[in-house]
């Protein structure tokens, strides 16, 4: 049983980035799906594909790479079932100054710090990417 699926994703995404491989296959769910939705528009992963044919479905990430090094620096988790961190859209934090994103639940689905901000809504703040 896993307690923290999506610390257990940008887990795999990270150990995948260290190994040098160009894709990495994560159990599917619809945050997962929508926190790799949030990557790829933000220009952080290339691609992601959801198999929901098989008996257990699963998200293929293709990984992006930057003269051979890894576009994602540092992707780390925020809140966490044990300490969740929930912040209004003026205390949303501001990753590297803007350069890196952070990765909020709001009441409206998963969206980056910015979209956050802009629409003026708050949420759970689940990671940070830059």
């Amino acid at each position: 049983m896993m307690t923290d699926p999506v610390s257990d994703m940008l887990t795999r995404i990270r150990n995948a980035q260290d190994a040098s491989k160009v894709t990495v296959r994560i159990p599917a769910s619809g945050i997962k799906t929508a926190i790799a939705k949030v990557l790829k528009d933000e220009g952080y992963i290339q691609d992601y594909s959801t198999d929901k044919e098989s008996a257990k479905p699963s998200i293929e990430v293709v990984l992006k790479y930057h003269h051979g090094q890894p576009v994602i620096a540092k992707l780390e988790r925020v809140s966490r079932p044990g300490l969740r961190i929930y912040r209004s859209a003026e205390e949303l934090p501001s990753v590297l100054g803007g350069l890196g994103i952070a990765i909020v639940s709001t009441s409206k689905g998963i969206m980056t710090d910015r979209a956050a901000r802009k629409a003026g809504i708050g949420g759970e703040v689940l990671c940070a990417v830059s």
